[in-house]
């Protein structure tokens, strides 16, 4: 059980745990490439973990696993082996779909599986566009659920016109380019957060482009680089919720990451009226990063949707303790994706928040929520679900009397250390 009681002010200054999309990254490419990469601010979440397991269990040495600094020896695009065994990706749906990209190009079978949750999250979406591109994948409902075996084949390059802006789905078709002669594009609606374009450029890789649509160019020669990984926005977000909500607070919160496909919930909470100011900006490894300096303040309700949600789709949870605590009504639209994360997120926020008291009202994709009532305390369930039990603990932080979070352990997927930073901070 996690127990969090009201707080009268966040102060002090604090660090963020490395970005779990870019380190996932930085494990992947720096095996694909050729020589030495060292990796700085890792995460050593378990999900990163889990991507980690998986290349060394085809053939990659690494050393500092368990450490925020890890060096990986990477062979190079040819260098993985077969795996003997399973590869498990435990609760990381970034690991099976990018993953499954690299797989597609190889010359080796390989079988791969995950948690319950993992087993009922969508594969089909990268899947078919692989499959398009030569790929022979099997798996249950006809290969769009894990466990997943694939074959990987010659893979032919593809124009692949994206229904929904995913990384995931847009990173896994890049991989797979890497593996093809001549140029694989991606279009998407509107687009995603773009850390496989910025690392590949890292390591050396070709690529190009136009609005919506990027293009890689196959066959490239990944040189090993250092990378220094920022801090996580979508971990920081639970930090500048809660220095926004909590009166008498003031918080600065170094080395965050603030690329511009993920910077939505810097965007949405000045439109609530929320006090911060970006200090400090810079660029590392590619990434731009700032340390952001937030104060409590008086937040308001707004519309949140259209392009902006894949901007923000992992920090609504959090978003949505901000509106309750926000005068007037907000609403979050166009967020359907909510519905195959961790958990269902929309169903889990309505029947969560309604414990606190906040009138909550779920709709086919997304919240109403109308914000302005005092919080009391409640006991939560986290679903299992890192983001949700996080936010939960933030609510905790302003409703009177004693919150409770039942099976917390999973926020070690994402931000091992948040409980006490969090009771560290709170006077």
């Amino acid at each position: 059980m996690l127990h969090v009681t009201k707080a009268s002010g966040l102060q002090g200054t604090i660090s963020i745990p490395g970005d779990k999309s870019i380190s996932h990254r930085a494990i992947m490419l720096g095996s694909l490439a050729r020589g030495r990469t060292e990796i700085h601010n890792f995460l050593t979440g378990e999900d990163c973990l889990s991507t980690a397991r998986c290349f060394r269990a085809m053939g990659i040495e690494m050393e500092g696993l368990g450490s925020t600094t890890v060096t990986v020896h990477g062979k190079g695009l040819e260098g993985l082996t077969e795996p003997e065994e399973v590869l498990d990706v435990g609760n990381s749906g970034t690991t099976m779909r990018l993953m499954l990209g690299i797989l597609a190009g190889q010359r080796f079978f390989a079988a791969a599986t995950g948690d319950r949750t993992i087993r009922r999250r969508p594969m089909g979406r990268v899947t078919r566009p692989l499959a398009e591109m030569g790929a022979k994948i099997w798996g249950r409902e006809g290969g769009t659920l894990a466990p997943l075996a694939i074959q990987g084949e010659n893979l032919r390059p593809i124009h692949y016109q994206s229904t929904v802006a995913s990384a995931q789905v847009k990173s896994s078709i890049l991989l797979a380019g890497l593996y093809c002669d001549g140029a694989t594009s991606v279009e998407e609606p509107v687009k995603s957060r773009d850390h496989t374009e910025r690392m590949l450029r890292y390591f050396g890789g070709s690529l190009q482009e136009d609005g919506n649509r990027v293009t890689v160019t196959g066959r490239p020669d990944l040189q090993g680089r250092k990378v220094t990984v920022p801090g996580d926005i979508s971990s920081a977000a639970f930090f500048l919720v809660a220095a926004s909500i909590v009166p008498n607070s003031e918080l600065l919160v170094q080395n965050v990451g603030i690329n511009p496909t993920r910077d939505g919930i810097l965007e949405v909470l000045e439109d609530m009226g929320a006090g911060f100011e970006l200090l400090n900006q810079r660029e590392e490894s590619g990434e731009p990063v700032a340390d952001i300096l937030v104060r409590s303040s008086s937040l308001k309700g707004v519309t949140i949707g259209g392009d902006i949600i894949p901007r923000l789709i992992d920090e609504i949870p959090v978003l949505a303790v901000a509106a309750a605590m926000a005068e007037g009504e907000t609403v979050i639209k166009d967020a359907q994706e909510l519905k195959v994360k961790e958990t269902n997120r929309i169903v889990a926020v309505v029947n969560e928040l309604s414990k606190f008291g906040v009138q909550v009202e779920e709709r086919p994709d997304g919240l109403r929520i109308l914000g302005g009532t005092p919080l009391k305390g409640a006991r939560c369930q986290s679903y299992h679900d890192h983001r949700m039990a996080m936010s939960m603990a933030v609510a905790g932080l302003v409703a009177e009397g004693e919150t409770v979070i039942e099976n917390p352990e999973c926020i070690n997927i994402s931000f091992p250390g948040f409980t006490e930073l969090l009771k560290g901070l709170t006077r």
